[in-house]
């Protein structure tokens, strides 16, 4: 049977070719040179850069400092050019990603679950941080500013988003700061314990060092989970940043 992909904006999937033909389609629809500028294009190419770092990245994470953009360019070679999606990150830096690997790649069991573990360490935080937001600042139709588009959401419509830095990069940072790049050290990592089906740190205290890493770093901002038509995302100042105290 196959296994759906799901990416961490929410999005899914039920097959891979499904997936692909989403992106190849995504392609399509730009020019070489232009900028992805549709919100939920946007939101798409950025979970998938995520599942690229974790599933395919050898080297040096491809977010990197952080999105900026992403863009349709063409990629030549020696006899060869075709088109493909380049992420320009915050210090304006680039670098072309294949959709089709990030699709396709086969999980790097450390790789993905050390990144689940890391989220499960700040998932219940995460949403508490959205219900705080609703129940504090919501208007009486239970509404909040997509921090985009500036369109009401309620709750079961928005997601508590990690701007820049993107929470894959927050997950490879402290790895690095761990000194684990290259391997996750034995017995850091458990499979799922009573009643949980993921991933977590074995040590309490290690998840308790990435929570507190991440709420160090962590920009977050409440966004529509799909645009009104004919928005985009030109514009990704963070209006509203929200912070862990």
């Amino acid at each position: 049977m196959a296994k759906p992909i799901e990416l961490s904006n929410g999005r899914v999937w039920g097959t891979k070719l499904a997936t692909r033909e989403h992106f190849k389609a995504m392609l399509a629809r730009y020019a070489d040179g232009d900028v992805i500028a549709d919100y939920d294009d946007h939101s798409d190419l950025s979970a998938l850069l995520e599942r690229f770092d974790v599933l395919v990245a050898e080297a040096a994470p491809k977010i990197g400092s952080g999105i900026e953009r992403f863009e349709r360019r063409l990629n030549k070679g020696d006899g060869w050019s075709s088109p493909g999606f380049w992420v320009v990150r915050t210090d304006k830096t680039a670098t072309d990603f294949s959709y089709v690997k990030a699709v396709d790649g086969s999980p790097k069991s450390q790789s993905q679950d050390f990144y689940d573990a890391c989220h499960n360490a700040v998932s219940r935080d995460l949403l508490l941080m959205k219900q705080r937001q609703f129940d504090h600042f919501a208007n009486a139709d239970g509404e909040v500013e997509c921090d985009i588009t500036g369109r009401l959401v309620v709750y079961a419509a928005a997601n508590l988003n990690h701007a820049n830095p993107p929470f894959g990069a927050i997950v490879n940072e402290f790895r690095k700061l761990s000194g684990w790049e290259l391997a996750i050290p034995p017995a850091t990592l458990t499979a799922s314990k009573d009643a949980q089906l993921s991933t977590h740190f074995s040590d309490d205290a290690l998840a308790g060092e990435f929570r507190a890493y991440h709420h160090k770093v962590a920009i977050l901002r409440i966004v529509a989970k799909s645009r009104p038509p004919g928005s985009t995302t030109m514009d990704l100042t963070v209006k509203r940043p929200l912070r862990f105290k």
